[in-house]
């Protein structure tokens, strides 16, 4: 395909400082591994901190590149990409990429970088960060969505200010009641009394619930100290039957050696009457 504007795609990735040279030859067939490096190159431009993956190995992993790409710059550039073209990754990919370009080229422009005081030397060397751009940018919407808050509540207000202009005015203009002030004063501070008796109440409870609490730790701690008397009590005392337990295991150690011995014999004998018979059997052939 033509390309009308390739001149000035190249000349605003020079100036942008993109490490490698751009020709028109490499977008005369469809070159996806170039155009997803530019991509990513001027995404990381704009906004350092992202994280779109990389990968473009498979059809789906480039698929997902591709619109992870238009995505993040429609949201925070406001920048429509043609995701088909882009996938396409041939001449008319250029004029898409050569939209995130310009933004990026004319956001240097304005910080007092003219573009025919760039030397081809001094280009390659210039390195562009739209940091500070991306915060003043971030605190500006911001400051935009509160004026619209704040000016919607503020019309909002002004809106029922006939309704409250008459309602003050009659308050103001009618006469104040000694009688009825006392009253509302009396009920109020009633009211305060009733919520001061009701924590008091709930601290006369706390108080409780924890008299109580400490009557039974100190209760439980009299049943630990006597189970742990009663558990070195049983420790120390020999049991009745312990004598004899041990003279019945001495006995039992003398019966398995003995038990051993005659097996270890049977065993040999059992052997010696096998050799017997296969001996006999032999000579009967």
């Amino acid at each position: 395909p033509a390309l009308p504007c390739f001149s000035d795609f190249t000349e605003m990735m020079r100036a942008l400082g993109y490490p490698r040279l751009i020709s028109m030859e490499n977008f005369h067939t469809p070159n996806f591994m170039l155009v997803s490096e530019v991509l990513l190159w001027l995404v990381k431009r704009y906004e350092p901190q992202t994280d779109i993956p990389p990968d473009v190995e498979t059809e789906q992993d480039r698929v997902f590149f591709i619109k992870a790409v238009a995505q993040f710059m429609a949201t925070k550039a406001h920048i429509k990409l043609n995701t088909k073209k882009l996938y396409q990754a041939d001449g008319y990919a250029v004029k898409e990429l050569l939209k995130i370009t310009s933004v990026l080229y004319g956001a240097m422009n304005t910080k007092g970088v003219e573009r025919t005081d760039l030397s081809e030397e001094d280009s390659s060397k210039f390195k562009f960060d739209l940091g500070s751009k991306i915060a003043d940018l971030k605190a500006a919407r911001q400051l935009a969505s509160e004026i619209t808050s704040k000016g919607a509540s503020l019309y909002d207000l002004l809106g029922k200010e006939v309704e409250l202009r008459e309602a003050r005015t009659e308050s103001i203009a009618r006469p104040l009641e000694i009688n009825e002030a006392e009253k509302m004063m009396k009920i109020a501070i009633d009211c305060v009394l009733e919520q001061v008796q009701k924590t008091k109440d709930m601290l006369n409870n706390v108080a409780l619930d924890e008299a109580n609490l400490e009557a039974k730790i100190e209760k439980r701690k009299l049943e630990l100290e006597r189970s742990q008397k009663r558990l070195q009590t049983l420790q120390s005392v020999r049991p009745a039957f312990m004598d004899e337990y041990e003279k019945i295991e001495e006995q039992l150690q003398k019966q398995y050696s003995i038990y051993l011995e005659k097996f270890r014999n049977l065993t040999y004998m059992e052997q010696l009457l096998d050799d017997h018979r296969r001996t006999e059997q032999e000579m009967f052939e």
